[in-house]
């Protein structure tokens, strides 16, 4: 009998990889390992020299560009994924952005139009991932999308993507309900602060990656593995009774004051 949370068998998408500290690539090891086998994405042509290596490494048969604010490129993800496929069983999204002006700056300061691509491009994408996802997953699937502390509690610095996350969290609460009856699955997973290129945007980040080190009940320094693993969990058959939630990865801080 296979294990449960053995992903042989399951084909994936994985949005996200950027280089070898990014958490998607942290999470692309680990579900590879599991034995999925997976399709992967690069942003931008000046990216790619950069994550071609990894992608090499996961021995990954679909490679495609996705910026994902141009939808015919995500539509020829999902098709190429029907075409050679035939079918999805999870796809994880860890992509977000917010202009530095209106990330830097306060929420009641942000512009209209840096409010609204943080949303589009860190939480508005998703959903439109997954209504392309859904015709693939005949058989259900899994739906992830990172998240942050910062969504339910003010994070200084964090600024307008804490309320992009907050709305991040709440869609995939409402995703999981609208997808629970086709067996499609949807989390968010928050992990604690990791120094990725992503993270290095945000004012004070090496202070809050202390202090978690120092207060979280299991200490240490989190990395992009600790991720990947949960995960692999969540993507496979072992959660199968799980969905909705927002799973957090950081040595229990969000269970402080």
């Amino acid at each position: 009998m296979q294990s449960p949370f053995s992903l042989a068998g399951k084909k994936g998408l994985i949005v996200g990889i950027a280089n070898d500290k990014s958490i998607a690539w942290g999470c692309a090891k680990a579900i590879r390992q599991a034995g999925a086998e997976l399709a992967v994405t690069w942003q931008t042509d000046k990216a790619l020299p950069h994550v071609q290596p990894l992608f090499d490494t996961l021995q990954a048969p679909i490679q495609m560009q996705l910026d994902v604010t141009q939808p015919a490129q995500m539509e020829a993800v999902f098709e190429r994924i029907r075409n050679e496929w035939g079918r999805l069983d999870f796809v994880i999204h860890s992509i977000a952005f917010a202009p530095k002006q209106d990330l830097h700056g306060r929420v009641i300061d942000s512009s209209v139009e840096g409010f609204l691509q943080a949303m589009d491009i860190s939480c508005h994408s998703f959903v439109r991932m997954a209504r392309l996802a859904e015709p693939l997953m005949t058989e259900g699937g899994s739906l992830l999308a990172m998240s942050y502390l910062g969504a339910q509690e003010v994070v200084p610095h964090y600024g307008i993507m804490g309320p992009v996350k907050a709305a991040l969290e709440s869609s995939v609460r409402y995703l999981a309900s609208e997808l629970g009856e086709a067996g499609i699955r949807v989390h968010a997973v928050s992990p604690g602060p990791i120094k990725t290129r992503a993270a290095s945007g945000i004012a004070d980040f090496d202070h809050l990656i202390a202090e978690n080190a120092q207060r979280a009940p299991l200490g240490d320094i989190l990395d992009i593995n600790d991720v990947g693993t949960l995960s692999a969990f969540l993507v496979s058959d072992g959660a199968r009774a799980m969905t909705g939630s927002t799973v957090y990865v950081d040595g229990g801080f969000n269970i402080l004051n």
